[in-house]
């Protein structure tokens, strides 16, 4: 499905509403019962670094405090160690990037009621003197092919982040072994922001989340070298998020209800008018995803899923 900013829908009925029913009233506040049944409780969120280095988790996760009177713990992880973390229960929802991963721990069984959230994209950055030439280039691909050939310096996440899955990715399209990309290739295996302040130090290259480099930028003395779909770049470089509950029919000591009051409100007009207005130095980080005029289907079930009788 082609990554493209979906019609946002900024006012349903006048007002803000939640998409969780039965958690708010009518007037947008906590029923009593609601607020009764989880107030003073804990919620653990594993999530990525990249939603954490930005800022954006303390805009959305303070408003969700303050109404319900409970606490967010967010662990930042790579998307990896999160969808660990949760199969472990160590963890009441998970908010990640890579859809396969999203997808197999749905099918083993440890997390429900997935749904989109936001999106953003990848770019590949790197320092102005540019040695493997990819600038302006279209192709993810061939950019990656570049920098292998020209020998320059590459720094990997190497954490089965969501940033790092992306990144094998695009070194398999390019029919490129990572193994045999020499010894420019850098194992940085930290989150997003220590890979790109190790990328600036060593003049290399590496694959980022837009978000994070733009809320980096003003810092790092990289540049933008291949755009991803966002600003019109290839579509390999698109960067989704979801955000899952864990399966309490699994691990029945997570708090499943807590979890889904989250991804209500997160999914709500007021949690995604959160995620499209957060800008950093006048740039827009994420794009909201949960609400649109044509809501997908395949946010629900693992890509490629289709019923016993083979209908889609």
């Amino acid at each position: 499905m082609a990554i493209q900013r979906r019609a946002f829908i900024a006012t349903v009925g006048g007002g803000v509403v939640a998409s969780l029913a039965g958690c708010l009233g009518e007037d947008g506040k906590n029923d009593t019962d609601g607020e009764a049944g989880i107030r003073g409780e804990t919620l653990t969120v594993t999530t990525t670094t990249s939603t954490y280095d930005t800022g954006l988790l303390d805009e959305l996760n303070v408003p969700f405090e303050d109404r319900y009177g409970v606490t967010v713990d967010a662990v930042a992880q790579g998307t990896g160690a999160a969808l660990e973390t949760a199969r472990n229960g160590d963890s009441d929802v998970v908010m990640v990037h890579a859809r396969s991963l999203e997808d197999e721990f749905m099918e083993d069984g440890y997390g429900v009621n997935r749904r989109d959230l936001m999106f953003n994209d990848f770019v590949i950055v790197g320092g102005s003197d540019d040695p493997a030439s990819i600038a302006g280039g279209d192709d993810a691909a061939d950019a990656f092919a570049a920098i292998a050939d020209s020998g320059s310096a590459f720094v990997s996440r190497g954490d089965n982040s969501g940033t790092h899955t992306k990144e094998l990715a695009i070194w398999e399209e390019a029919g490129i072994d990572v193994e045999s990309v020499g010894e420019g290739y850098m194992d940085g295996g930290g989150g997003m922001g220590d890979t790109l302040v190790t990328a600036d130090q060593q003049g290399a290259y590496t694959l980022a989340d837009r978000g994070t480099y733009l809320s980096m930028r003003s810092n790092i003395d990289l540049e933008i070298h291949v755009q991803g779909p966002v600003e019109g770049g290839p579509e390999l470089l698109a960067n989704p998020y979801g955000i899952v509950a864990v399966n309490p029919a699994v691990h029945d000591h997570v708090n499943y209800d807590l979890s889904m009051a989250y991804i209500g409100y997160l999914t709500s007009v007021e949690g995604q008018k959160i995620i499209e207005d957060y800008t950093v130095e006048g740039e827009q980080l994420f794009f909201a995803e949960a609400l649109a005029e044509d809501p997908n289907f395949q946010q629900y079930v693992p890509a490629g899923w289709q019923s016993s009788d083979g209908d889609d």
